[in-house]
């Protein structure tokens, strides 16, 4: 089933090595459980899939576009890779499941697929990496569907290095994006958790974020024309720098999760490649203390390409997996050592910075950044060469938690910095009381862990996870329990529930209370310009 770089069946990631078990120890410890269970998936082989809605005659009709019809392909593309998504997967649920897949090779086939399923009153769910959080890539169950498989449309078609500007196809893959820019001396840097997975069409129809957003910008900076299908024809958008001639219209398409056109290409701000990158670790004495010198960080603006700061929980789970992966490092015991002599306690929290750039730019950051710190009385780490070999690891840990019995679930949230901390109490607070609520096991606990992903001059993004023990004959309504909980301690808190993962079907619901139901209607009006039949990803982003 696993081939190239294809995401995992009823996973997230590659098929990688469990932890030893030593980390298994550590963590029902932490669980206070005795012990932790084997929860193996069911196997593709034992699956069943539902049939076909379509007949043959009309998926005939679509055969110039590379339909495939086959188990593989429509397992594949039946959903995301949110929590929910995953345990239907592992369980065998394959009911949304779409009736067969298209490919298409060009803009006017995606144009030939929106036509023809407008005609055919036939659902269309654009789908690039599958990476999807929030349900945004899950086809309906109750009518006839068709994914839309963009990772065809894979070129870099066009670069202007005096402007600093690509023109990419939407399908292209976030490794295969670099790759090709790469070969000319440039690079776009949106790096995002789901990096070597996620395609560009989907960072953009999801408002996405990379890790090193300070230095290379969100979605919105670094998005500069586009290129839409839709069935009411081809919407597109000029590549100026700036324009006040109407509102800007990419902005409809950030965030928009495929519901009002399929992205066909997008024009990129690119910059050359840096002459330098480094990341470099440092342990603050706390996470109040560690989110200071980041806010402050940004006040200076002292150059740098991203600050990641865990909190106390987070880094102790690093340290545990590290321990248990590299057991006899001498240098890591040194330094957990020579960390205990300073003082450093449970509550210490590790955080990662990166510098890029030019050299001297590189040194003068971090220079700046060591002497923050000092002030923080934070201990410098030095370079953080595994850190760099598994930055975007983390997701993929889920798969073999799921294997153990556990759950791990995340959102990731953004409030100004006033707000930030209450809310940081706030969603510890909420998760861990709905934890002990629906966890079945007596005296077991779950665990909160959090990390800022982005941080701005007025605020920053925390992306926050839990992991808990499942209740195994209703893990479906026990994860949506916990994370509802999560989603209302946020809105309560003043803070934004979607910071770079789009809305899907699982926001959709809340999407009124941060656009008002004026803009909400607003987003209707267009939808129903677009796509006035309302084929293209049904039940995502409108209420």
């Amino acid at each position: 089933m696993e081939n190239g770089r294809q995401i995992r069946w009823n996973g997230w990631g590659p098929r990688n090595a469990a932890p030893p078990e030593s980390f298994w120890r550590w963590l029902a410890g932490a669980l206070s459980m005795p012990a932790l269970l084997a929860t193996p998936p069911r196997a593709f082989a034992d699956i069943a899939l539902p049939p076909v809605r379509l007949p043959g005659e009309t998926l005939q009709k679509f055969s110039a576009l590379g339909i495939r019809r086959d188990d593989e392909a429509r397992v594949r593309h039946a959903g995301g890779r949110s929590l929910s998504d995953l345990l239907r997967l592992r369980a065998g649920d394959i009911s949304a499941a779409p009736d067969a897949v298209l490919y298409p090779r060009a803009e006017s086939e995606v144009l030939t697929a929106l036509v023809l399923c407008a005609e055919l009153d036939i659902a269309l769910i654009p789908f690039g990496g599958g990476t999807s959080l929030v349900g945004g890539v899950t086809p309906p169950t109750d009518s006839p569907s068709l994914a839309l498989d963009m990772t065809r449309m894979d070129r870099v078609t066009s670069l202007d290095a005096m402007s600093g500007l690509a023109t990419a196809e939407a399908g292209i893959t976030g490794p295969e994006l670099e790759r090709q820019l790469g070969a000319r001396g440039m690079m776009l840097g949106h790096r995002p958790d789901s990096f070597e997975y996620s395609t560009l069409g989907g960072w953009i129809a999801h408002a996405g974020s990379g890790q090193e957003a300070v230095r290379y910008g969100r979605a919105a900076d670094w998005l500069a024309g586009l290129r839409v299908a839709t069935p009411a024809g081809i919407l597109t958008t000029q590549d100026a720098p700036a324009s006040a001639l109407g509102p800007d219209l990419k902005q409809l398409m950030l965030g928009s999760d495929g519901t009002l056109g399929v992205i066909t290409r997008a024009t990129l701000r690119v910059r050359a490649l840096p002459a330098a990158e480094e990341w470099r670790g440092y342990v603050f004495p706390d996470f109040a203390s560690g989110l200071a010198a980041v806010r402050e960080a940004r006040r200076q603006g002292l150059p740098h390409s991203m600050l990641r700061l865990s909190d106390a929980a987070h880094t102790r789970l690093h340290q545990a997996l590290d321990r248990a992966r590299h057991p006899l490092d001498a240098r890591r015991m040194a330094t957990d050592a020579w960390l205990r002599l300073r003082g450093f306690d449970h509550k210490a929290c590790l955080l990662i910075a990166g510098f890029a750039g030019r050299t001297g730019e590189v040194a003068r950051g971090r220079r700046g950044f060591d002497a923050l710190a000092r002030r923080m009385q934070a201990a410098r780490l030095g370079a953080q060469p595994r850190w760099t070999a598994q930055r975007y690891g983390a997701p993929y840990l889920r798969d073999v938690l799921l294997d153990r019995g556990l759950g791990l679930d995340a959102i990731e949230v953004s409030a100004n910095w006033a707000t930030l901390p209450g809310l940081y109490a706030a969603l510890r607070h909420a998760l861990q009381r709905a934890m002990r609520d629906h966890v079945p096991r007596r005296g077991a606990q779950g665990l909160v862990l959090a990390h800022t992903a982005n941080a701005y001059p007025d605020g920053a993004a925390l992306n926050v996870s839990w992991i808990y023990p499942r209740l195994l004959e209703d893990d479906l309504a026990q994860a949506a329990a916990i994370r509802a909980a999560a989603l209302d301690a946020v809105a309560e808190a003043g803070g934004s529930i979607s910071h770079a993962w789009g809305t899907g079907a699982d926001y959709r619901g809340r999407l009124e209370s941060e656009k008002s139901a004026q803009g909400v209607a607003a987003l209707a009006a267009v939808k129903q310009a677009l796509d006035p039949k309302g084929i293209l990803n049904p039940g995502k982003l409108l209420p």
